[in-house]
């Protein structure tokens, strides 16, 4: 078995290689906030955010994935006077899912969502 070591990998046109056929590599990540103006804070393959009402959040993707066979987690920061906490990930398609994000019941919108995306590649 070889090594490879390297400080920066690079495309002959000099654009960065994808690895995407290493399904231990995220497809997409982000974290945005839910309340007010939805935005994102920081994301990798994600180009935006749609606000779809309270507690209802698209994740649109940057390039439409291969398939629909992918694993998206929601995650989230939590108010200490809520007891019972749900992100469910909805609607897979080839450029987005729906994060539906409830508390004790009921939707509704949270300022910290986190979601990593896994797969999705043919």
């Amino acid at each position: 078995m070889s090594t490879v070591k390297a400080n920066n990998l690079m495309n002959v046109d000099g654009g960065i290689p994808t690895v995407k056929s290493q399904q231990l590599i995220p497809t997409a990540w982000v974290n945005f906030n839910g309340t007010s103006t939805v935005a994102i804070r920081d994301s990798e393959g994600v180009s935006s955010i749609s606000d779809g009402g309270t507690g209802r959040y698209t994740v649109n993707f940057t390039a439409n994935l291969s398939n629909v066979n992918y694993s998206a987690v929601a995650s989230t920061t939590v108010q200490s006077s809520f007891t019972s906490v749900s992100n469910n990930v909805t609607s897979l398609a080839v450029g987005s899912f729906i994060i539906q994000h409830r508390e004790n019941g009921s939707l509704i919108d949270t300022e910290r969502l986190l979601a990593v995306v896994m797969g999705g590649q043919a």
